[in-house]
């Protein structure tokens, strides 16, 4: 006999944009927003009862709406009005989950704005009937150290042809996201100041592998910031490999670590986690 398992539906990447428009000068809130709702939905998948069922129509109704009526101060702050919101409306859901991502834009003039390259900045709100998670993050940051960084005294067999490197270029596109203990806070503050201890500790600490980046980083996130749980990373190894001047027939070129290819793929994949001690006993 085939029985339902886990099971959850939402609307995907709605995109909202808020516009306040204040007496001398606009500001702009530029979101994908997705949402999903998990709980006792079996008569829907196993009878076809749909009476139980919020719309994902709704949901995106709802998604828009908010941004209207609750405001946007913050991806959190929206994010956790809207999924109460949605739990509220559908008495057989459990929990309800909004996924958040924020584009920046640099302001040109009162009116005027320009679409911001880089990063972006990210938010995960879990809501249950009893419970809240916030987790903030940030995707797509590429950062590049051209020095302070080695990758030697790895493992070896038959086919490894990677020489070692006592000094070489570190660079990522970096997706973070951090736990946070409580639900209020005062977010953007909060995401600032870990964005700041990320990049400083980047730049400032020499790197024996990707690996070991990744964990100074998250540990300068969770030693330094109390109201910060845990810290994962997913970050590509961006690799720049040196160009082999040596068939060229020029006379004096030389290639002194100064001129790279830049390998999109395939690429490492470096992924962890790093929690404060309670948290992970």
């Amino acid at each position: 006999m085939a029985v339902l398992g886990a099971n959850q539906y939402g609307k995907a990447e709605s995109r909202v944009v808020r516009i306040v428009r204040g007496a001398d000068r606009h500001e702009i809130h530029d979101l994908n927003v997705s949402t999903s709702l998990r709980g006792d939905f079996d008569a829907a998948h196993v009878d076809g009862d749909q009476s139980a069922v919020l719309p994902t129509d709704t949901q995106k109704n709802t998604a828009f709406a908010y941004a209207k009526l609750h405001g946007i101060a913050s991806p959190e702050d929206y994010a956790l009005a809207l999924g109460r919101r949605l739990l509220e409306a559908t008495p057989a859901a459990a929990s309800a989950q909004v996924r958040v991502e924020q584009y920046a834009w640099d302001r040109l003039g009162r009116h005027a704005f320009a679409r911001r390259g880089g990063e972006v900045r990210t938010c995960v709100v879990e809501i249950g009937r009893e419970t809240v998670q916030v987790t903030s993050g940030l995707q797509d940051l590429v950062l590049l150290k051209s020095t302070g960084s080695e990758f030697k005294g790895f493992l070896v067999d038959e086919f490894t042809t990677l020489p070692e490197a006592d000094d070489r270029i570190l660079a990522t596109s970096l997706a973070a996201q951090w736990v946070h203990d409580a639900v209020d806070a005062d977010w953007n503050a909060s995401y600032d100041l870990v964005r700041d201890v990320l990049l400083s500790t980047f730049a400032t600490t020499y790197s024996r592998a990707l690996q070991e980046t990744l964990y100074l980083m998250g540990a300068a996130v969770v030693d330094t910031l109390p109201g910060i749980a845990e810290v994962r990373f997913s970050a590509p190894n961006k690799h720049h490999f040196l160009v082999d001047f040596s068939g060229f027939d020029v006379d004096g070129l030389e290639n002194n670590g100064e001129v790279f290819i830049a390998a999109d793929r395939p690429y490492g994949l470096i992924e962890c986690t790093v929690v404060r001690e309670e948290r992970d006993s």
